[in-house]
């Protein structure tokens, strides 16, 4: 049946069903569009009479990505620039104010969007007595491109205009999720790969400080930040490309989207591997005046808990698409690996990952440990750090490790990156999923235990709960980790000998891409 709700914007209506409410397409801010390309968001319209909340509103421009099998990850809808809605899931009936969850996408900056099947909030939302919402932001080189110096002020894209939208999701949640039955003093984000490097992001903006008060970031958090020299190569690229002229603003304005979205790609249609991940938040002096990892070990995520956390082979995902890796020897993998460190750092790490793999009776190959290795410079190691600075000044600080593996390919997928995502939506079983995700008691137990930790922390900002059982606080003496998995629990210092070859490397190392 349908549902209305009121808010200082207008009217709309959404469906209540199974006793979640939900509302879908809700513009957060005004739609990003002609001289508004580029710009920080604005304030949305009001309205008159009722708009429509039943369906989800477009997406964001974006070269779509095919999951294959996986059908539940694919972005599906019509792309435009006016993409700054939210969708919101909500108990029909609550008393007090009622903890928020506000999801933030990944994708890479370049696609993805609240609307995919597998953030579908419902069981979330009826399962913890929660509200939950999933939002939009503008993506690629409508949301992360700097314009500012290459334009000479022309257009003042700081290349972080992605990462203000996603303050501006917050500020409308701050503002009117009580008409929904939310606390706007009790919001959590969450967000997973570039959801969790924008959640990073947002612990150490001064712009986000006090639009939420507990974070999950996922597969990413604090070092993945983008100078702004990378940012202006990228951007003298994209114009180069598209053979725009950086001195007349109105001719870049009037660019297709169509065109601006395949504006860091070479002639053969693959993206330049010159601007590594093009898109990205930069540290820029405003939104994040410096490195992140940096500002939160200074106190910008005082007073905020945070639960950090990656899987346990995250870049199996990746290495599919990696036709040279199988040709590698040694000193090929150290050739690689020199270019991602500091050179002289390459054979050590080589050596650490392969002894301790080795005492473990884990595979010593060239491409488990090319895996296993940019697993953690780039997901595991990063959450590891900002779980060490934050624990310095706030007790709440938590880590875990997913080491639940994809039955998808033969196995070949492990703990791979994104697959804790159907188990903490608890969408793990729904059409699509099913085939990476695995099926069973023991699928729907991890998927309880996930939801069950998630929705505790949501609401009082400790992750411990009956399922699963205590999880103690991260500390650099216990290093205190919640495996998630084939057996679920607290362990100290998983994986340490691996965790110990990056203590010596600089953050920038870490996380970078």
């Amino acid at each position: 049946m349908t549902t209305a709700v009121a808010i200082s914007q207008g009217k709309f209506e959404g469906v209540e069903q199974a006793g979640i409410k939900s509302f879908k397409g809700i513009p957060f801010a005004a739609p990003p569009t002609g001289a508004l390309r580029w710009m920080p968001p604005q304030k949305p319209a009001k309205w008159n009479g009722t708009r429509d909340a039943r369906g989800f509103s477009a997406i964001a421009y974006q070269n779509r990505t095919e999951t294959g099998p996986f059908t539940a990850m694919n972005v599906a809808g019509a792309m435009s620039e006016d993409c700054l809605y939210l969708n919101i899931w909500a108990p029909g009936t609550h008393g007090a104010p009622l903890p928020v969850m506000v999801w933030i996408h990944g994708g890479g900056f370049t696609f993805g969007a609240g609307s995919q099947d597998i953030y579908d909030s419902a069981t979330l939302a009826e399962r913890g007595n929660v509200v939950v919402v999933t939002v939009n932001y503008r993506l690629g080189a409508l949301g992360f491109l700097r314009l500012v110096d290459i334009t000479n002020g022309r257009i003042a894209s700081t290349g972080n205009e992605g990462i203000l939208d996603q303050i501006a999701a917050l500020e409308w949640v701050r503002d009117n999720i009580a008409e929904f039955g939310g606390d706007p003093t009790n919001v959590t984000i969450f967000g997973e790969s570039a959801g969790g490097m924008s959640v990073g992001t947002l612990l150490a903006s001064p712009l986000a400080r006090g639009l939420f008060h507990k974070a999950i970031p996922q597969s990413g958090s604090c070092n993945t930040n983008g100078t702004i020299q990378k940012a202006n190569r990228t951007a003298e690229f994209v114009l180069k490309t598209l053979g725009a002229s950086p001195t007349n603003p109105d001719a870049l304005r009037a660019l297709a989207p169509e065109a601006l979205i395949k504006g860091t790609m070479l002639p053969n249609g693959m993206p330049n591997p010159e601007l590594g991940m093009a898109y990205q938040p930069v540290i820029d002096g405003l939104v994040l005046p410096k490195a992140a990892i940096n500002l939160v070990a200074e106190g910008s995520a005082d007073g905020v808990a945070v639960m950090a956390g990656a899987t346990l082979e995250e870049w199996k995902l990746f290495t599919l698409l990696d036709s040279g890796l199988q040709k590698l020897d040694r000193k090929g993998l150290g050739a690689r690996l020199g270019k991602r460190l500091q050179p002289e750092a390459a054979d050590s790490v080589i050596d650490t990952y392969e002894s301790a793999r080795a005492s473990r009776g884990e595979s010593t190959a060239i491409t488990e440990l090319f895996a296993a290795i940019e697993t953690d410079r780039v997901f595991r190691v990063p959450g590891v750090r900002l779980s060490e600075v934050h624990q310095r000044r706030e007790r709440r600080s938590y880590n875990y490790l997913f080491t639940w593996k994809s039955p998808a390919m033969g196995g070949v997928l492990g703990a791979c990156h994104a697959l804790e995502l159907g188990f903490v939506f608890g969408t793990h079983r729904i059409p699509g999923m099913v085939p990476f995700c695995g099926a069973g008691p023991d699928a729907d137990r991890l998927a309880t235990e996930m939801q069950d930790a998630w929705l505790a922390f949501a609401k009082n900002g400790d992750p411990s709960c009956e399922s699963i059982g205590e999880w103690p606080g991260y500390n650099e003496a216990s290093r205190a980790t919640m495996i998630f998995g084939e057996k679920s629990g607290a362990q100290d210092a998983p994986l340490d000998a691996e965790r110990g070859a990056w203590d010596s490397l600089p953050n920038h190392v870490i996380g970078s891409l």
